[in-house]
């Protein structure tokens, strides 16, 4: 696996990321995550139907695909918050199939949920500390002596604190979680996520509902965790981000993956635009949901860029 830079500005993209021909399900040159016949139904309707998928291991991943394709419940299987019918997984070669999703975090694989679940009546400071995985004063027997657990506490507190201002909340650290913006809930979620020092961190559309002023702020906090040696698996709907910051996307329709490889060849590919467009060929994309409009919308735009290069 090897990088290489882009344009100037653009994130460094790494590359050599799988081994033969690129298609659904291409095995990876070093995957963190290998998944096998993962089945999930509800009332009869397959939300997930996936074969084969493995997801790099210190690169960014986007999984994209129209609502109802099963990415959010994909991600709820992978984290131990549902159930499968039927298939296994290994996350960093254990397997972690069905294992709740406590024990999936204490692993290192952590996510975010596109509806954020801070804790609002506790501090952000408290929402924070929460985070941090092992902690002694957890046991009722220790909790009863605080010389035990002290200074892990303290310690807690410094790391936590340094997220915050790297998160740009260092300011609200004292205020009540309730009392932050959508944006800022969502860098809090992040924020507190890497209190556990994860491995892998899955974002659930890291974007929906941010005001357009703290988007840069929340690419540069998920190209950093590249950065900083972890893998990033993320639900994405912006197309443009995905070509921005993605090294590989998975791209989902009716449950199944039906295309992988490099977002800007991947946004050409027929599977891809047909699983955004659907059935749809013939109508005035004013008739449309606002979602395939966009989408198209977008895909038409990389087409334009890419003639013009």
């Amino acid at each position: 696996m090897s990088s290489s830079a882009g344009a100037t500005g653009a994130p460094i993209k790494s590359t050599g990321l799988h081994i033969g021909d690129i298609g659904p399900g291409v095995k990876k040159v070093d995957p963190i995550i290998v998944a096998d016949h993962i089945k999930r139904s509800f009332g009869g309707l397959a939300a997930v139907d996936v074969e084969h998928l493995e997801i790099p291991r210190g690169v960014i991943t986007a999984l994209i695909g129209p609502n109802g394709a099963g990415k959010t419940t994909l991600f709820n299987l992978l984290t131990g918050f549902d159930k499968p019918d039927t298939g296994q997984w290994t996350f960093d070669g254990s397997s972690i199939s069905g294992i709740p999703a406590f024990k999936v975090a204490r692993q290192g694989q952590v996510r975010t949920f596109q509806l954020t679940k801070a804790l609002s009546l506790l501090t952000v400071l408290d929402n924070m500390k929460l985070g941090a995985k092992g902690q002694r004063g957890e046991s009722l027997a220790r909790a009863l002596f605080p010389w035990i657990w002290r200074k892990e506490e303290a310690e807690i507190e410094e790391r936590a604190v340094d997220l915050l201002t790297r998160f740009k909340l260092i300011d609200k650290k004292d205020d009540y979680a309730a009392s932050l913006s959508g944006g800022q809930r969502k860098l809090l979620e992040m924020a507190r996520a890497l209190m556990s020092e994860p491995t892998l961190v899955m974002l659930d559309e890291p974007m929906a509902g941010v005001n357009p002023a703290l988007t840069q702020s929340l690419l540069d906090h998920i190209l950093n965790l590249k950065t900083q040696g972890m893998t990033v698996l993320f639900v994405e709907h912006d197309m443009h981000m995905v070509r921005h910051i993605a090294d590989w996307v998975v791209v989902m329709a009716e449950g199944k993956v039906v295309a992988e490889g490099d977002p800007h060849e991947v946004m050409l590919d027929p599977a891809v635009i047909d699983a955004y467009l659907g059935s749809h060929h013939d109508e005035d994309l004013g008739e449309l949901d606002p979602e395939v409009t966009n989408a198209i919308k977008e895909l038409a735009d990389d087409d334009a860029d890419d003639a013009k290069h």
